[in-house]
C-alpha cells in the first residue's frame, strides 16, 4: 500500500509543479497587458471579472493548485501590483479554505460573470 501511496503523492507533486510553472509562464507573458487594464478602484469581484482576460483567473487557479496555502501571499501581491483590489480578498479567502485547490474557483467566477452578466456596469444616458 505504501508504494501505491508514494506513486499517487509523486504524481500529485508533478501535477502541482507543472501547474506552478505554467502559471508563471502565462503570467510573465500577460504582465504588460494586465498592467494596462483600467479597472475602477472600487470595482467588486464580479465587476473586476468583466475587465480581465480569462488567462488571469486560470493563472490564479493554477497558483492556488501549485502552491496550496502558500498561494495566498503570492496571489495577494500579484493582484495588488496589477491594481485588481476587487480580487485580492477573494483570493486570500479561497486559498485558506481547505480542499478547494483542485476547484477552479476564479475560472468559474469569470464564467459566471461573463455568462450571466453579474457585476456588469450599465451606462445610462
Amino acid at each position: 500500500m505504501s508504494d501505491q501511496l508514494m506513486t499517487i503523492v509523486g504524481w500529485l507533486l508533478i501535477a502541482m509543479l507543472s501547474g506552478l510553472i505554467l502559471a508563471g509562464i502565462v503570467l510573465w507573458l500577460l504582465w504588460q497587458r494586465l498592467r494596462s487594464l483600467q479597472v475602477p478602484p472600487d470595482a467588486g469581484f464580479f465587476t473586476t471579472m468583466h475587465y480581465i482576460p480569462i488567462a488571469l483567473p486560470i493563472v490564479l487557479d493554477l497558483l492556488d493548485f501549485g502552491l496550496d496555502i502558500l498561494a495566498m501571499p503570492v496571489s495577494w501581491l500579484i493582484l495588488d501590483r496589477l491594481g485588481l483590489r476587487g480580487l485580492r480578498n477573494k483570493a486570500a479567502i479561497e486559498a485558506l479554505i481547505p480542499f478547494t485547490q483542485p476547484i477552479p474557483v476564479f475560472t468559474l467566477g469569470w464564467l459566471v460573470a461573463r455568462l450571466t452578466g453579474v457585476g456588469k456596469t450599465v451606462i445610462t444616458e
